[in-house]
């Protein structure tokens, strides 16, 4: 589960600046400490595969945030447990989950079609 299945814009949120002060500019940092407490007001696509959360701070401005760095509030201010872990619900890769390739050391090992295919398979499935 993502953020994005339980966040609309105008929504609440706790930002964790612990998480992201590094990157934070002096202005956002003394906003954030003055209150944690901030206002969805967009998302962005951060990196191609994640989602940024536009955040309008208690200053007024906008600063942008990857969606672990936040925790999104309920109406009663309590913070919404999201889980991030990508689940696969799919019944094959979970079967190849386990699988583990060796190096091969001998020519006949290396052009072994079984092997290959292993090896294919090892390679790829952290990819889906």
């Amino acid at each position: 589960m993502s953020i994005l299945d339980k966040a609309e814009i105008g929504n609440s949120v706790q930002i964790n600046l612990d998480l992201s002060k590094d990157r934070l500019t002096k202005e956002v940092i003394d906003a954030v400490n003055v209150s944690s407490i901030g206002k969805i007001s967009d998302f962005r696509i951060t990196d191609g595969k994640g989602i940024g959360v536009v955040i309008q701070l208690s200053n007024g401005k906008e600063q942008w945030f990857f969606e672990d760095e936040i925790d999104l509030l309920d109406e009663n201010g309590d913070i919404i447990k999201i889980n991030y872990k990508k689940e696969n619900n799919n019944f094959i890769f979970d079967f190849f989950k386990e699988l583990k390739y060796e190096n091969k050391q001998k020519v006949s090992d290396l052009i072994n079609p079984i092997n290959f295919f292993i090896w294919l398979v090892v390679s790829l499935k952290d990819t889906f």
